[in-house]
């Protein structure tokens, strides 16, 4: 007989309703996905290159921080990074706070290809907009709920 205790959550299969939500969750993201990438590609952009740019487009990262929230290896970035600064989307610039460190920062230009990406992704904006200022607060909140619980 075992002395460890195991959490009840864990052990517990999940019900009827958390299983359809999880696969609701799994639909909604396999089709931001799949219009994601449709986006990106009208701006001759990969999925990860335009993750990544859009990243940049809200501050300058370091590479290994770009490959933490891109979840890949730094070499990866390292090769993204460069096409993106070949079509001249994204710069690299020294950290001010440690100038051995290299940033990555959207140009003005990236910035601009950033935005039309975010306003391209045409998936949820009808039932989004078909919800009232509430049930999208509510929607919000949920997702936020969920993400902070991780």
């Amino acid at each position: 007989m075992s002395t460890s205790q195991s959490s009840p959550a864990r052990t517990r299969r999940p019900d009827a309703l958390t299983l359809e939500v999880v696969e609701l969750i799994g639909d909604v993201v396999s089709r931001f996905y799949a219009d994601y990438e449709e986006a990106a590609g009208e701006h001759a952009l990969t999925g990860a290159q335009a993750r990544l740019l859009s990243l940049l487009s809200l501050e300058p990262l370091p590479m290994r921080k770009l490959a933490q929230k891109l979840k890949c290896e730094p070499s990866n970035v390292t090769g993204i990074v460069d096409r993106l600064e070949a079509r001249g989307l994204v710069e690299r610039r020294p950290d001010p706070a440690d100038r051995r460190v290299k940033l990555a920062a959207a140009t003005d230009e990236g910035r601009r290809v950033a935005r039309d990406l975010r306003e391209g992704l045409r998936f949820a904006r009808e039932p989004l907009a078909g919800l009232s200022d509430e049930e999208r607060l509510s929607l919000r909140d949920l997702l936020r709920s969920m993400l902070d619980a991780h």
